[in-house]
């Protein structure tokens, strides 16, 4: 891997730059879902957790990405945290009366959790802060990607996948593609792994689209 690592570091910037540039992208991906809850006219049947969570991987990523003073995910993250904010204000927007409780609950509690890691990114030993704060973004963030496989069973159920996220999920592949490129070339096993895991869930939830239609089967029968 350090032989691999160090022959792309001709290309450590370039990469860098292309990375930061498709997660930017990636983040658009949100728009789909929000145009999919405009056109229902509710938030009713769709989790707002990718976007409440992004607001705080965002903020945890960004203080990896400042423990490792690496510019090209500091930049990336600013942007994605701003971009998730609109999506979270449009979700709640959206939202039904009687669900936005709920919302509000969640939000607390991605914010408790976000607040605690970063303080406890302070107060940490320098010298293991990184790989230890890396490890623990890194189970956050495979939880977040891999919160849709929660409603398999009613996936399973209906035979549709309809209310998972796909434009987010395949551009989401293709951004962990792109980190997993650039972690290599840091020779950082804890960006390499988790890209590796981040790949390996988004598939799982490709397949599922191969496997069922995006619609309800059971309204295509009525």
């Amino acid at each position: 891997m350090e032989a691999l690592s160090q022959a792309l570091q001709p290309y450590k910037e370039l990469v860098g730059n292309v990375a930061g540039i498709v997660t930017v992208l990636q983040m658009f991906s949100g728009a789909f879902v929000c145009n999919d809850i405009r056109r229902k006219g509710s938030s009713d049947g769709f989790s707002p957790m990718p976007f409440i969570g992004g607001c705080g991987l965002t903020i945890l990523f960004l203080q990896h990405a400042l423990l490792m003073n690496d510019p090209a995910m500091i930049n990336a993250n600013v942007v994605g945290f701003a971009i998730s904010v609109v999506y979270s204000t449009f979700f709640y927007l959206y939202t039904p009366r009687q669900s936005k409780g709920d919302f509000w609950k969640q939000l607390g509690m991605a914010g408790a959790l976000t607040a605690a890691m970063i303080g406890y990114a302070q107060i940490e030993n320098p010298a293991v802060v990184e790989d230890r704060f890396g490890m623990i973004i890194t189970v956050l963030m495979l939880m977040l990607i891999g919160q849709p496989l929660f409603g398999l069973p009613e996936i399973i159920r209906k035979k549709s996948t309809e209310g998972l996220p796909f434009a987010m999920i395949l551009s989401g592949t293709v951004v962990g593609c792109m980190w997993l490129l650039y972690g290599i070339i840091l020779n950082n096993t804890f960006v390499i792994l988790q890209n590796l895991a981040a790949i390996s869930l988004s598939g799982v939830q490709l397949a599922l689209f191969v496997i069922y239609p995006s619609k309800d089967s059971k309204k295509k029968k009525q």
